[in-house]
């Protein structure tokens, strides 16, 4: 049986945890309504240009990270939503339930084992 309880209580803490880890990568901007990257804050200046190749290349790496984390971060925030209609915990494929350990793995999963990479 589909406890959505446990399942809501798993959300809000992957959802809490996702925003603290894009937090320390990254800002929200209200007006994009999207995460950002932030670079590495420097101690001094770039004193050559492997340094600035360097820095670089670190804000392209929090630049995916932050877009990693944020698509994990909408589709938590959907399942958290959606927890309260009827169909969720339902493949969005077969319409058949999903199993719960795939739910306790990924607790905003849409799809059943069978559909989950058909979604």
């Amino acid at each position: 049986m589909l406890d959505k309880d446990k399942i809501k209580e798993d959300l809000e803490k992957e959802k809490a945890d996702l925003t603290d880890q894009l937090k320390e990568i990254g800002r929200f901007n209200k007006e994009t309504d999207e995460w950002e990257a932030f670079p590495e804050e420097q101690d001094s200046p770039e004193s050559d240009s492997n340094a600035m190749a360097d820095r670089f290349e670190d804000f392209e790496s929090r630049s995916s990270t932050v877009k990693v984390l944020e698509e994990r971060l909408k589709l938590v925030e959907k399942a958290l939503k959606d927890i309260r209609k009827e169909s969720f915990g339902k493949c969005a494929v077969c319409g058949k339930e999903i199993e719960m350990d795939r739910l306790k793995a990924n607790p905003a999963a849409e799809t059943c084992k069978k559909h989950m990479n058909k979604a």
